[in-house]
Formats: C-alpha cells, structure tokens, sequence
C-alpha cells in the first residue's frame, strides 16, 4: 500500500522496550513470529525495493534474530523505493538517552563542546536520523496514547487513532487515515494565515 502511494518511509512499531516485561509465553510468541517474519519476507521487500532497517537496543533478542536484523540491514538494494524501518526493543525515552549518551562521550572526548549541542545534533543521534519526521502516525487498536514511541520525532506529526486492530489494518483503513490527514491543516506552530501566505 505504501509503495503504491509513493511513501517514501515507513515506521512500524514491532516491540517496545517495555513488551520484555510481558508474559514470557507471550514473548516468546513474539519472538517465533518476529523470527519467521525476518525469513519470510525480509526477501520480498527487498525485490520490491524496499530497505530494511531497525531501531531499538537489540541486546534482549535471540542471536538468531539479531543476526537476521542484521543481514537485512547489509543487503545491497540500488534502487530504494521505500525505506522500512522496524523499531524492536524500541523505546521513545530509550533513543533520546542513547543520543544523549553518545553526545556526552564526544564531549568527554573532546570532539564536541556543551555549548555546540543543539536540536540538530541530538536529532541526528537518534534512531532516524537521516529520515524526515512523520507526517503521520496511525495508532491502532482503540488506545489513544502514543506508549512511548518516537517521542522526539513526533513533535508536530499528524496523529490519527483507530479501533481496528493491526492484523486487521488493510486498505481502507489506511485509506480512511490518509483522506484525515489531507484535510488538515499543517502549520508547525505558525498562525493559519502565516501557512496560507496572506500575511507579509
């Protein structure tokens, strides 16, 4: 679907660094899953020209899986029609401490002065960097919180919430999301008449 739209960036949200706390049959659930998705379709997506990439702290996971991840991310694709990015063992609070803590380190360095820290550097250590931010982000499942998913990211994303739950997301309900988000009105903290240039 995104592909067909022309989306350049996607971001799914596979397991939070908080989804280790859940029942340890259910991750396990998880992670068998998780384990035949990586096998089943990583291959598809690559034909089709989309680049794998994961954001997370991957040390909880399976060998088996961190190496699958891995191989993903190292296959050569020319052509890049959509970059996927799967965020495992993910967490909004748990990417801006990384950043942080890499940032501190060149400072400890001295690679980097304090005082030369700004948005843009914290933003470029972070699990997206390079990517733009999300226009949109599409929440499932009838909650209506954000659980802790791409905190620094979603500073002026579009949010839209459905009760249809993810295995059940198809077409129409992306399609619904889209038609939302084309009706609003994006100003990133300016007035409405800043965005539509009536003022000088």
């Amino acid at each position: 679907f995104c592909l067909g739209q022309g989306n350049e960036a996607l971001t799914l949200f596979a397991f939070s660094s908080e989804n280790w706390n859940r029942p340890q049959d259910e991750v396990g659930a998880l992670m068998k899953l998780f384990l035949r998705m990586l096998d089943s379709e990583v291959d598809e997506l690559h034909r089709r020209g989309v680049r794998v990439a994961f954001i997370g702290d991957r040390a909880g996971f399976p060998e088996a899986i961190r190496e699958r991840m891995a191989r993903s991310e190292q296959l050569d694709l020319p052509g890049t029609r959509l970059t996927l990015t799967i965020a495992a063992g993910y967490g909004g609070r748990w990417d801006i401490a990384q950043a942080c803590r890499q940032l501190a380190a060149d400072v400890a360095a001295g690679r980097l002065r304090p005082e030369d820290i700004d948005e843009a550097r914290v933003q470029s250590r972070l699990g997206l960097a390079g990517l733009p931010e999300p226009d949109l982000f599409i929440r499932t499942g009838g909650d209506v919180r954000i659980s802790n998913f791409l905190l620094w990211q979603l500073a002026y994303t579009e949010l839209w919430f459905t009760e249809t739950l993810w295995p059940d997301l198809d077409d129409s309900v992306l399609l619904s999301a889209l038609a939302d988000f084309g009706a609003r009105e994006r100003r990133f903290g300016l007035t409405s008449a800043q965005v539509s240039g009536s003022l000088a």
